[in-house]
């Protein structure tokens, strides 16, 4: 990976918590990670929470965002070895109590800059991406979230091929 495309998404996510705007958001985060076709994944986001929960029984709580993304993935593949990616997904957190630990889900939009990735046909611009994640939050107030996400992009069949694009991600986040 370039230093450039390392380091541009870390720069949207200066540039977004920097922006007058920003009360509106209730956090941000970075992904990066690894994945198919010896890629390399870096990924922005930022988070609207939903002011809401949910009682699961005694012992469990769930509750959920709105998360935009920015995300760049690159392949040694010669073929089309980079895709940019924007999405826009709800994600449902599930948690224990007051249990720092968490578990994410969401499913939900992302265009892609081309339907092809390496070797992979992926049939669409336009697909879904699967979202799953565990993680802990830290610090004062729970500031910090330091977790592990896996996100699959597929377009559910509804085109041919349906190849797809998995990515398994550290990421880091602040809760505003």
């Amino acid at each position: 990976m370039t230093k450039a495309a390392l380091f541009a998404p870390i720069a949207i996510l200066f540039g977004l918590a920097a922006a007058p705007t920003t009360h509106a958001m209730s956090g941000a985060g970075i992904d990066a990670g690894f994945g198919v076709e010896s890629s390399i994944g870096t990924r922005v986001n930022a988070r609207w929470n939903w002011d809401k929960r949910w009682s699961l029984g005694s012992k469990w709580i769930a509750s959920g965002y709105w998360e935009g993304s920015l995300g760049y993935t690159q392949s040694n593949d010669s073929g089309h070895p980079n895709v940019w990616d924007v999405g826009f997904k709800p994600v449902f957190r599930l948690r224990s109590g007051v249990s720092q630990y968490f578990f994410d889900v969401g499913i939900g939009a992302h265009y892609l800059s081309n339907d092809k990735f390496a070797s992979r046909e992926l049939g669409s611009k336009v697909l879904f991406g699967d979202l799953f994640g565990v993680g802990k939050n830290f610090g004062e107030q729970d500031r910090y979230e330091l977790g592990y996400r896996f996100l699959h992009f597929s377009n559910a069949d509804l085109a041919e091929p349906n190849h797809g694009i998995n990515l398994h991600l550290i990421s880091l986040g602040y809760n505003y």
